[in-house]
């Protein structure tokens, strides 16, 4: 009976422990998004925080499957569900920020994608980062060392986005900067300035948890070779080395979207 109670109590413990790691790694992530978002804290130790969140969430999930083979043995009911719970809350956490983290290394490490890299779009309403091209990588690579940062920039934009590059669509140059006024309001950006003259729209996007702020430039040009109009689009974090390949899926979703609207 001893050696059972013994079972029982250590068997206890460990699913609470799951439980606290787990559900603790959570909601530590989640609360350090949400300061760094409102500006508590530096951004910088918001993500620290997220990845200590990520080792507990790891090791409350470990002790979730230790746990569930304890609790087979013990006869404690109510374990095996409490054993359960951590482990699918420490799985749903560990992928979500695993794909991230999966994704932050299959991209390059720079924060400034645009379609058009001999002709880049231009702000004029929304300033460009004082740092925008201070520390980008060269990857230990000589070739890389030996250029300036801008062909650096260019260099490591291709290799990653090899797909990247203006879309045509059919409308006149001031029908598609209305449409795409329309799909940045309808995405909540915030409009910092519309030429349909100049064919060009400037918006800022605010990301959901650490309520970073990326700038946007849309431009739109009369097709040279026909009818319609050609768009190009630029997105600029504006703090951080690496945009963990945000700003490219903002612009591949917004101009599949512009040319289906």
């Amino acid at each position: 009976m001893a050696v059972m109670a013994r079972k029982g109590l250590w068997a206890r413990r460990i699913a609470m422990a799951a439980l606290v790691l787990a559900i603790g790694g959570l909601l530590a992530a989640l609360i350090a998004a949400i300061g760094s978002g409102q500006g508590a804290w530096h951004y910088r130790s918001g993500l620290t925080a997220l990845r200590y969140a990520f080792y507990a969430a790891i090791a409350g999930g470990v002790l979730a499957l230790i746990g569930l083979a304890l609790s087979r043995r013990s006869g404690v009911p109510g374990l095996a569900a409490r054993n359960l719970i951590a482990l699918a809350v420490a799985l749903a956490f560990i992928v979500y920020l695993g794909l991230h983290i999966r994704t932050a290394r299959s991209v390059p490490a720079i924060h400034d994608i645009s379609t058009d890299l001999k002709d880049v779009p231009q702000f004029r309403a929304l300033r460009v980062r004082e740092d925008n091209l201070e520390k980008i990588p060269d990857l230990d690579r000589p070739e890389l060392i030996a250029m300036e940062p801008e062909e650096r920039w260019k260099a490591l934009h291709r290799e990653g986005y090899k797909d990247f590059g203006p879309v045509r669509v059919p409308w006149t140059v001031r029908e598609t900067v209305s449409k795409a006024q329309a799909l940045a309001e309808k995405r909540g950006w915030e409009i910092a300035h519309v030429d349909p003259g100049r064919g060009t729209l400037e918006a800022t996007d605010t990301t959901f948890f650490f309520r970073f702020k990326d700038d946007v430039i849309v431009r739109a040009r009369k097709d040279p070779q026909g009818e319609g109009t050609i768009v190009d689009m630029r997105s600029i974090s504006r703090v951080g080395g690496s945009d963990v390949g945000v700003n490219a899926a903002r612009i591949r979703k917004f101009l599949k979207d512009l040319r289906q609207s």
